[in-house]
Parts: structure tokens; C-alpha cells; sequence
């Protein structure tokens, strides 16, 4: 017994401080990490609509124009418009940044990042140090559900600014939701909306929350947030499923916390010991 103890104890001395050290240091994030889509529309063949018609989702706007976009709200990263372009005009690049504080903010064109603006004053001085969540999935396929768990555990620790979520609503802040808002989920969600005290918050989180997702076509769904005119949204998280170190950056944009392009990607998601260590952030 002491033996099994003793091992436990030097492994965990092996291993050292498991805090990513984002935002003090670059994100390291998994080799096949696909970040915010990047559009070069000079270089579709005219009236090409490869890409397109190649999307599940119907994320890309005006293909083959100079004026195409791409909706991140709905876009679920598939990588089929980029596998269907023959002239690579459409590619995934390692930003993880993809937060916007409106809707129509998420819709990208060109290169060019996407990122979240604070609060007003006001509530950046009630939230900027404390925030208190309760996560509602809303017919999620749990994808986001099990980011939004990893944003509170040891390596992503939520806690370190402040962040935590909660298990009843009359104890948070906001809401984060999850789901493209299912008809058997709505009222659900409405009443948990009520019962958070105001000022309060709502983060969408994920596709399904932003658009509907690939559920978009299904009358049995709101098509997410935009569907509930009821609940406004301060904060637009994209991604199927956004990376936790995504949902970090969204959230301390928001409160005013991280500003600027802030810390990119590491060219490698290789934690390398001792060097990559996270050093201790200040929660306020």
C-alpha cells in the first residue's frame, strides 16, 4: 500500500504542473486541430461552386465571387469544401479564435481573424472577476458538453480567472448553452433563463447552438439560439466542437480579460516539459 502510494506520488512529481500556459504562452493545440476558415476568392474558377455544393451545412455564402463568405456559425469543420475545391480557395488554418460577441460577426471573408469585443463597463466591473455559468444542453449530441467539462478541469482549469459553472441557475450569472434548442427542450430552456437572476449572460456554444448545425433542415428544432428571440445572446462560440482553449478566449474577451490577438498556436501541439509549464494567472 505505501509502495503504490509512493509511485503515485513520484509519477505525479514527474509530471509537474499539468495548467496549459495559454494565455501567458502560445496554445498548443493537436496536430489536427482546424481552426478559423481563411477564403481566397481570387482564385475560384468563375462560377465555380464546388465548395458549396460540397458543404452539409450550407456555410459558404456567394462561392466563386469575390464577395464569398463563410458562416462559422454554421460551418461544423468537415474539411469537404476544402477537399472539393480544386483551386484551394478555401483552407483551415490553426486560429482558435472564433468568438464573436453578434451573430452576423461569425460570417468570415478573407483572412482576416474574428474576435470577440468586452462588455460595457458596467458588466465587465460585475463579471470581469467572478463568473458564475449554468451549462444547458438543448439536445446536444454531447460533443460541445464534453469541451465545456474539459474547460473546468486540471490542464484548461477555468477556475484560474474566475470561471466556474454551477449546478443551479439561481446560483450563476448566465447560461451557456449547447444544442440546436429542440421543441422538447425550449421550454426547459426558457425557464432556466428565467430563473437566472438579472444582469445576466448567455454564451451559444458550438454549430448546433449558432445555426442548428446539421440539424438546421429538422422541424422538430429552433435552428439554435437565433430560433429563441426570447433569450438574447451577449457571446457566439464557434466550432463542432469548439476547443476548450476556443471557449476560454471567447469568454475572457468578453469580460474585457484578453485583448488584442492575444497568444497564437505553437507551430507543434508537443508539450514539452518544464518549458511549457503554465505559470500562475491572476483571477482578477
Amino acid at each position: 500500500m505505501i509502495d503504490d502510494v509512493l509511485h503515485i506520488l513520484r509519477v505525479r512529481a514527474r509530471q509537474g504542473r499539468q495548467t496549459v500556459a495559454w494565455p501567458d504562452g502560445p496554445a498548443r493545440l493537436p496536430e489536427r486541430f482546424r481552426g478559423r476558415p481563411a477564403l481566397a476568392p481570387s482564385m475560384c474558377r468563375d462560377g465555380c461552386r464546388a465548395c458549396a455544393e460540397a458543404c452539409p451545412t450550407e456555410a459558404i455564402l456567394d462561392p466563386g465571387r469575390p464577395s464569398m463568405r463563410l458562416d462559422m456559425g454554421r460551418c461544423i469543420f468537415c474539411t469537404e469544401c476544402t477537399e472539393a475545391c480544386p483551386e484551394e480557395a478555401v483552407r483551415f488554418t490553426r486560429d482558435f479564435r472564433l468568438s464573436a460577441e453578434a451573430r452576423d460577426r461569425l460570417v468570415c471573408a478573407g483572412d482576416e481573424p474574428v474576435l470577440a469585443r468586452a462588455l460595457e463597463e458596467r458588466m465587465r466591473r460585475l463579471f470581469g472577476r467572478s463568473l458564475r455559468l449554468r451549462q444547458v444542453s438543448a439536445a446536444g449530441c454531447n460533443g460541445c458538453e464534453a469541451e465545456l467539462n474539459a474547460v473546468g478541469n486540471i490542464q484548461f482549469d477555468a477556475a484560474r480567472f474566475g470561471i466556474q459553472f454551477v449546478a443551479s441557475p439561481r446560483h450563476a450569472d448566465g447560461l451557456v448553452v449547447t444544442g440546436p434548442v429542440s421543441e422538447n427542450m425550449r421550454l426547459a430552456l426558457l425557464k432556466t433563463w428565467e430563473a437566472v437572476p438579472a444582469p445576466r449572460l448567455v454564451v451559444a456554444v458550438g454549430a448546433c447552438a449558432c445555426s442548428g448545425g446539421v440539424f438546421r433542415e429538422s422541424p422538430v428544432q429552433a435552428g439554435g439560439l437565433p430560433g429563441v428571440p426570447e433569450i438574447p445572446v451577449d457571446l457566439w462560440i464557434a466550432g463542432c466542437p469548439p476547443h476548450p482553449i476556443t471557449v476560454l478566449d471567447g469568454l475572457l474577451r468578453l469580460l474585457g480579460r484578453l485583448e488584442g490577438p492575444g497568444p497564437g498556436a505553437a507551430p507543434t501541439g508537443v508539450v514539452e516539459p518544464g518549458r511549457d509549464a503554465a505559470r500562475p494567472v491572476r483571477a482578477g
